[in-house]
């Protein structure tokens, strides 16, 4: 018996795109076809996804009539309440078989894996979704191996199925492997790593294909399903440039856009005074985010790079400013960092081609790396060099351990490499614009704010 599969994978909300991708599978779609996403499909840098709680993407979901997606990591990134929200309105079901709550208990809406009858073919479908490591505990979930996740679906859902299908958000490379070590998987739809097959591969009987990412391209896979097993006839991704936008798609985007325009753009309160930005000279916005990350994580210094921010703020604050203001769903993060690096990153920030720098890294939703800005610290300079710097009132020991209040951004050592030797890194649920948010209606810290931290030793004095 014949069964085409249509798939898509880290579609990240790029709408327009998928606009097109849908008018393509509309064409290709007939009674013996399966339509699946292997994760990422919703992205939180959305302003529809945001002002709807997701559902935005559930809407669409069903208007293209998807059979199953699994759980990427950007499904998780707005929170467990949002995905179980998701989840649990959803009649596309919503898979992974390693996802759990943080206790370990299930999410709501979540199923480990789910059988669909088309044509008389029952098909298993299961999928796992990524191990962000550190990222979890703040994340709210746990992850359990995703190997023995997916055996255990394979051996509970024994004899009640003809074909295995696997939504596998962890890694092209990760899926070779599995192929390669684990008998009873069919097919498997990789995604994470954003890799673009032009076609199907097979390896051990198993068939593994990858779509892209953003909707720019679909999968094509065509398999005949006998007695002997699962046969590959043909396959290939389809680009999906060309394609006209899909109406109905269209149209659910701009009512849901409306949705969330009006939802989000309810002043939260008023701003004392306005918070301008700038990516090169210190600011007060950038100030306001260092201050509330040193006093949210009670550390000894506040860190954070001015990119983190793509405009200021003024008049008021509401939820749609935030999200433009600062779209990159990062999280407040406090680590140990020795005196010498903390020097030298704070050194390489005197070098405007280094702020002006392309900031992208995983998360970044903005544009330049930025200047760096710093609570409970002073900083003397020569335009070139550091002269001194002081951690509240005392000079800096480069030998000596200080806690770091910041970003898993800069933690990483994106943009400023010397950061990425800590220690003790410990990451919270909430995103850099929640920061924003709880200090930007405290006034002390608004003026604390317009306090600069950096000094330079080279103004010139103009003598009358």
């Amino acid at each position: 018996m014949k069964l085409k599969i249509l798939h898509t994978n880290d579609l990240h909300s790029h709408f327009d795109h998928y606009s097109r991708a849908v008018s393509l599978i509309r064409k290709l779609k007939d009674q013996h076809t399966l339509l699946l996403d292997a994760g990422d499909f919703a992205d939180f840098k959305s302003i529809e996804l945001q002002g709807t709680r997701g559902a935005a993407a559930i809407e669409l979901l069903e208007s293209a009539e998807y059979d199953a997606i699994t759980i990427g990591n950007n499904e998780t990134f707005n929170g467990v309440e949002t995905l179980q929200f998701m989840a649990s309105r959803s009649s596309v079901p919503f898979i992974s078989n390693n996802l759990l709550r943080k206790d370990k208990s299930v999410l709501d809406g979540v199923v480990t894996s789910t059988i669909i009858e088309k044509n008389g073919l029952r098909i298993l479908i299961t999928g796992s979704s990524p191990d962000l490591g550190d990222f979890n505990d703040g994340l709210g979930v746990h992850i359990s191996p995703y190997k023995e996740a997916l055996l255990q679906e394979l051996d509970r859902n024994k004899g009640k199925y003809d074909i295995s299908i696997v939504l596998n958000h962890v890694g092209t490379f990760a899926d070779d492997e599995l192929a390669k070590e684990l008998d009873g998987i069919d097919i498997v739809i990789s995604s994470h790593d954003h890799q673009l097959y032009s076609k199907a591969k097979v390896i051990k009987g198993t068939i593994l294909n990858s779509a892209g990412c953003y909707g720019e391209h679909i999968g094509l896979i065509e398999v005949e399903v006998s007695a002997e097993g699962v046969k590959l006839i043909h396959s290939e991704t389809l680009p999906t440039r060309d394609e006209q936008e899909d109406e109905e798609v269209v149209c659910l985007l701009k009512q849901n856009k409306a949705k969330a325009i009006s939802a989000l753009s309810q002043p939260l309160y008023p701003l004392s005074r306005p918070l301008w930005h700038d990516v090169v000279e210190e600011n007060p916005i950038s100030n306001l985010i260092a201050d509330g990350l040193k006093d949210m994580l009670n550390a000894e210094i506040g860190l954070i790079n001015s990119g983190i921010v793509n405009a200021g703020a003024f008049d008021y604050l509401s939820n749609k400013k935030l999200i433009e203001i600062c779209p990159s769903p990062l999280n407040p993060t406090i680590f140990e960092i020795q005196g010498k690096h903390l020097k030298a990153a704070i050194e390489q920030s005197l070098d405007a081609q280094v702020c002006l720098a392309d900031g992208r890294g995983p998360g970044f939703r903005g544009r330049y790396v930025g200047r760096l800005h710093v609570s409970g610290a002073k900083i003397e300079h020569d335009g070139t060099k550091v002269t001194k710097i002081l951690i509240g009132e005392k000079p800096l020991e480069e030998d000596r351990w200080y806690k770091a209040g910041s970003s898993d951004y800069l933690q990483r050592g994106s943009g400023y490499p010397d950061l990425a030797h800590n220690r003790n890194e410990k990451y919270l649920p909430e995103e850099i614009k929640d920061v924003i948010r709880l200090y930007g209606e405290k006034k002390s810290f608004i003026e604390s704010a317009f306090t600069n931290r950096w000094k330079s030793s080279n103004a010139v004095t103009v003598h009358s």
